[in-house]
């Protein structure tokens, strides 16, 4: 049987517009809800935006608060949005292989600065919360299902699942998916399949054009995010025309008109960060994490969140890298419900196709090598003949299951429509199943992103003193020097709106072999001072350790060397007596103005040395 026959009749002119109508308010119900919900999941950073911070990846919160305050400061100042040379001094960073948040950074660029970016950084995590949510909650009651309730149940899940929840913690790229529901419509119109809510097909090239659109907005969110969807919505497309060989025969011109008339729209805006990102200065290959590790733990598709009523009982172990990483964690319960919902709903088959598409990429987020409850097996997987592909060679398995997130949001609105559609003398049995949903939804409620207290700014930099020592375009040397455990200098340097320039810093680039790392590759000074400030290691300062201070104080064109006091939220604090030691053996005696140890950098310390003879 086609999807054409298994289709409701098409609705009529009136009917679809008294439909809006009563969609319209529940829309506003939604809307509230989303709102709701996503403000309760960010109620620690909205107590003190400037104050509070993630507390389990701040440094990946200290990463997009920067790309925030700089697709601003480009804005500003006409400066390129996908390299800079204000970070890593003087090499330079390739922002087009690092998330570059560029429509929305320049989006709420009046709000970062006016208010700052940590209050940039907390408006889009709640805004992704909210929208990603409505937008699922769109699709399906405007095309996929008649029961408002059945887009309700399915369009929460996809917008609040454990997986979104554990990526809220620092993670702007896949929080945002809101746009996704829109890219998998697009393809699916495309694709000939019938609309549920009535609305006559669609035309090739309208579609394809605003495919276009909606890939280019969703590629300067989140390029890995778009990787994914594509790959899945492929898989999808395939599936369903498999199933549905003479209905995909007939819209195969239309779906390559469309896909092609995309391609062109999409090619014009992304043709340089295209090229920036696969063939410009600093680009990388590969990645610099273990794909074995950042891989899907076959048990967690059964586990329990940690951020959820079941972690807070105690109902969790640890199966990802990290609490950032949680992508599945739905539970026993809501798994068995998923794998029910598409055995009883097989004869349909966009039911089939979703449910083989959620297969192969369960499959392929394993990684290379299955894991079972924690260790790595020898057992080899699928993925071990992608990971040396382009684009797979750089991605981490994982995150592939975060398509897992909306195909069980839609078997879930399926299947609550197919309830509410039953005949009323089945009371029982919607009771039963109302009582299995609950079970299985109640542990997995999310709890708040957990926040902590950041450290303050130091004031030389907030009242503006740091002008009086440094000018723009000038190096200013942070001790220690920032990387992604060592934020504190990247952040000097956004609430300052970017007056200087920095070495070192939290971004991804190429590493001795080429593939992705992060940061730059530590020059000496560096090691040492990073050593340092992680371990509070002493060691003694020798005449070489100096000159080749003043090597690399000449190679990063320093103009004014840094150390504050630190706080109770810098891993260094404790080492910093240690730290001030090592840098006036290195630099010479400081001066203390404000808040802040200064160490001036004069010419004659980084001018080279004359040549031999």
């Amino acid at each position: 049987m086609s999807l054409a026959q298994q289709a409701p009749a098409p609705l009529t002119g009136t009917a679809r517009a008294a439909r809006r109508r009563r969609l319209s308010r529940v829309d506003l119900l939604v809307a509230a809800a989303c709102l709701a919900g996503a403000l309760y999941l960010t109620s620690g950073l909205w107590l003190e935006p400037t104050h509070r911070e993630v507390a389990r990846n701040w440094s990946d919160q200290a990463l997009f608060e920067w790309l925030l305050g700089y697709q601003a400061h480009a804005l500003t100042h006409l400066q390129n949005p996908l390299w800079t040379t204000l970070l890593n001094v003087p090499d330079g960073v390739n922002l087009a292989v690092n998330t570059s948040t560029i429509l929305v950074g320049t989006l709420l660029a009046p709000v970062t600065l006016t208010l700052g970016a940590p209050v940039s950084f907390a408006l889009v995590l709640t805004l992704n919360l909210a929208l990603t949510p409505y937008a699922w909650y769109h699709l399906l009651s405007r095309h996929l299902v008649r029961r408002p309730a059945a887009a309700v149940v399915g369009g929460l899940f996809s917008g609040f699942a454990p997986g979104i929840v554990s990526h809220a913690n620092g993670h702007l790229n896949f929080t945002g998916q809101f746009l996704v529901p829109f890219i998998v419509w697009r393809l699916l119109r495309l694709a000939g399949v019938p609309d549920r809510g009535g609305d006559p097909p669609g035309r090739g090239w309208r579609d394809g054009v605003i495919l276009g659109l909606l890939v280019t907005a969703e590629y300067s969110i989140g390029a890995e995010m778009l990787f994914f969807v594509a790959f899945g919505c492929a898989l999808l497309v395939l599936f369903l025309a498999l199933y549905r060989r003479a209905a995909a025969r007939a819209a195969a011109p239309r779906f390559l008109r469309g896909l092609g008339v995309a391609t062109v729209v999409a090619a014009v805006p992304l043709g340089y960060p295209l090229w920036m990102q696969f063939a410009g200065p600093r680009r990388y290959h590969g990645i610099g994490f273990d794909q074995r590790i950042h891989s899907e733990d076959l048990a967690s598709l059964v586990a329990f969140p940690h951020q959820s009523l079941a972690g807070a009982a105690g109902a969790w172990v640890k199966l990802a890298a990290n609490l950032t990483e949680e992508t599945t964690f739905f539970g026993p319960v809501l798994l068995a419900l998923a794998v029910l919902s598409a055995v009883k709903l097989w004869h349909r088959v966009e039911v089939r196709a979703l449910a083989l598409t959620a297969i192969v990429v369960a499959v392929l987020a394993l990684g290379p090598r299955l894991h079972i409850g924690g260790p790595s097996t020898p057992i080899p997987l699928p993925y071990a003949l992608l990971r040396h592909l382009p684009v797979f060679d750089s991605a981490l398995p994982a995150r592939l299951d975060l398509l897992l997130i909306p195909i069980v949001g839609v078997l879930l609105a399926f299947a609550v429509e197919r309830i509410l559609a039953a005949p009323p003398t089945r009371v029982a049995t919607r009771r039963l199943l109302a009582a299995a949903a609950a079970l299985a939804l109640l542990p997995i409620l999310p709890l708040p992103v957990p926040t902590a207290d950041r450290d303050p700014v130091p004031q030389f930099f907030s009242d503006g003193t740091w002008r009086r020592y440094i000018h723009s375009g000038q190096t200013l040397v942070p001790v220690p020097l920032p990387l992604d455990v060592l934020p504190d200098g990247q952040r000097w340097q956004t609430a300052t709106h970017f007056g200087f320039a920095i070495p070192a810093g939290f971004f991804l680039g190429p590493g001795p072999d080429g593939r992705s790392q992060i940061g730059p590759i530590p020059r000496p000074t560096m090691a040492l001072l990073m050593n340092i400030a992680l371990t509070g290691a002493q060691p003694v300062i020798t005449a070489a350790d100096r000159e080749q201070a003043r090597i690399d104080l000449a190679y990063w064109k320093a103009g004014l060397i840094v150390l504050s006091d630190g706080g109770a939220g810098s891993c260094w604090t404790p080492y910093r007596g240690q730290l001030l030691r090592a840098a006036t053996a290195l630099f010479g005696p400081p001066q203390r103005v404000e808040d802040v140890w200064l160490w001036r950098v004069p010419a004659s310390l980084t001018r080279a040395p004359a040549p031999a003879g």
